[in-house]
């Protein structure tokens, strides 16, 4: 479905759903989920983005292939990479998540949610850990400013991707530990990584290479988005690297040719398509990938997101626009 496609049946789902937005609606779908319990300040901030709870299939357990296996990824495709000491490296291509969003995932002895919201670019990697319980996670069909709205399993509670708070439920007010991660490309995960694994490709029948946010990230408007825009004239759908409540222009750090600022060293390379682009994935333009270290040299977490969503979680955060 192309994003016009997708714009005139959130148009005509828009009414209907903002007149739904109360619990007594939505626990016949979420009977254990405690709405008593939330930070939401107001129930019409959360709209139904169409697909009901796990109409997007979150993933489990993935299977992985070697690097030199791969043959079916394009060099420039993104891919969100976890490096973990002592552990083989692994990416999960954008051309899966984006039919699926969430893959819970182990690594060692770690529990890890892969995550990926294609409405905010926002791709962040949690620890699945919460008061020494583990959780799984599944898309609930809902959106907050655009971003995707989790679920854990365990309990029913809700979860924004976007700012790994637990928003509704017994779990509100706890927060997930984001652990380091970025979006680059498949070539340069491979060529650093030729001992690594990449996920497999899921069994559900889906087009995957196919992008189905075709040109999103040309559009002047989030999908059902109607919050503010961002301050300083920044496009809406621009991307941004966030770093606690702190966002860089990505533009800002391309034309750089890398930032160093606030205890952060902030690198841009060429060569990583944009999963938002075009309709093959590994034809779309380049946007580039970041890393993000510290002082030390290590990796920091952080979001690449677009400039709307930085500014409707964090709309008192600091825009890093330099000189």
């Amino acid at each position: 479905m192309s994003i016009r496609t997708k714009i005139l049946t959130a148009t005509l789902l828009l009414t209907p759903a903002l007149g739904q937005a109360d619990p007594n609606f939505w626990q016949y779908e979420w009977p254990r989920t405690d709405f008593e319990n939330t930070s939401v300040e107001s129930w019409v901030e959360i709209l139904s983005g169409g697909p009901p709870k796990d109409g997007i299939p979150a993933l489990d357990d993935p299977d992985f292939r070697d690097v030199l296996a791969e043959d079916r990824l394009g060099a420039r495709e993104p891919v969100i990479t976890v490096e973990l000491d002592g552990e083989r490296p692994r990416a999960y291509p954008l051309r899966y998540l984006t039919w699926h969003e969430i893959v819970n995932d182990q690594i060692g002895d770690l529990p890890i949610a892969v995550t990926f919201c294609p409405l905010c670019n926002s791709g962040l990697v949690f620890d699945r850990r919460v008061d020494d319980r583990v959780l799984s996670f599944g898309v609930s069909g809902k959106l907050r400013n655009s971003d995707m709205v989790m679920y854990d399993r365990q309990t029913e509670s809700w979860w924004q991707q976007a700012t790994a708070e637990g928003i509704v439920g017994v779990m509100t007010g706890k927060e997930l530990v984001q652990l380091p991660a970025w979006m680059e490309s498949w070539r340069d995960f491979s060529s650093r990584n030729p001992d690594g694994l990449v996920m497999e490709q899921p069994t559900f029948p889906r087009q995957y290479g196919f992008n189905p946010y075709r040109g999103y990230d040309s559009s002047i408007r989030p999908f059902l988005y109607s919050g503010e825009a961002p301050p300083f004239d920044i496009p809406a759908l621009v991307r941004v690297v966030r770093i606690g409540d702190m966002a860089w222009p990505i533009k800002r750090v391309r034309d750089a040719g890398g930032v160093t600022e606030a205890g952060y060293d902030i690198s841009w390379t060429a060569g990583q398509a944009s999963a938002l682009d075009s309709a093959s994935i590994a034809e779309g333009r380049d946007v580039g990938s970041i890393r993000v270290r510290d002082s030390l040299g290590d990796d920091v977490p952080h979001d690449v997101m677009f400039a709307f969503a930085f500014h409707a979680f964090w709309p008192d955060g600091t825009w890093m626009l330099g000189d």
